[in-house]
């Protein structure tokens, strides 16, 4: 699921001043946190007034949801092609080195846009908890549909489980991420990420580990 599969139909106009007042939002969240983000500030970077933005949404945790999809979408393109290409070990640690660069040039600054919206409305309103899960879902899809692949194929064991091992990794990528903004390294990240993986190798079939030594492991 995208921010598009969430969009109501409307006009191109119309479209366009609902895109910028959620991306706006998407902004001032990753920037201040849900709390510190007030409607007067969303209407003020989204140069759009309170009657568009209340005929777009109900209230602020309404926007706060479509901004959540927002980050989902953005933290999954800025993940590919790599994240669509998880069908085998060595493209499982080919995703896991380009998430640990992308922190590298980030500095290790700031958490997880998603998991960070999360933290902070997650208690909260359960109709935006579903959403998180509905948006982590949606993230930890092209994990499980590799790892379903890789079974499948014959890569994995058949008693390899895509649920557990996808959700593993998540898991592991969201405390990581924590982690590495905390020390400002990469390295709690590059380690989750590597035992996760492995977790995953310890269920490949002889052909797939042969072929997984001509990648090698991933670096710190």
């Amino acid at each position: 699921m995208t921010t598009a599969q969430h969009t109501p139909k409307l006009t191109a106009r119309g479209a366009a001043t609902r895109t910028r007042i959620v991306a706006a939002t998407a902004d001032l969240v990753r920037k201040h946190g849900a709390a510190g983000t007030s409607l007067d500030d969303v209407l003020a970077a989204s140069r759009t007034s309170k009657s568009q933005l209340y005929h777009y949404f109900a209230n602020k945790e309404d926007l706060l949801r479509a901004a959540a999809w927002q980050q989902t979408d953005r933290t999954m393109e800025a993940q590919r092609p790599e994240l669509d290409q998880l069908d085998s070990l060595a493209g499982l640690r080919r995703w896991r080195d380009k998430f640990v660069t992308g922190r590298d040039e980030a500095q290790n600054v700031g958490g997880c846009p998603l998991g960070s919206l999360a933290s902070e409305l997650a208690d909260g309103d359960p109709q935006t908890r579903t959403v998180l899960q509905k948006c982590f879902t949606a993230w930890v899809s092209p994990l499980h549909r590799g790892l379903t692949t890789m079974r499948d194929q014959g890569r994995l064991r058949p008693d390899a489980d895509p649920d557990a091992l996808a959700e593993a990794i998540m898991a592991a990528l969201q405390g990581g991420l924590l982690l590495s903004n905390t020390y400002r390294s990469s390295r709690p990240l590059a380690r989750a990420l590597d035992m996760a993986i492995d977790h995953v190798a310890s269920f490949a079939t002889v052909r797939e580990a042969a072929a997984a030594k001509a990648y090698g492991p991933g670096s710190d």
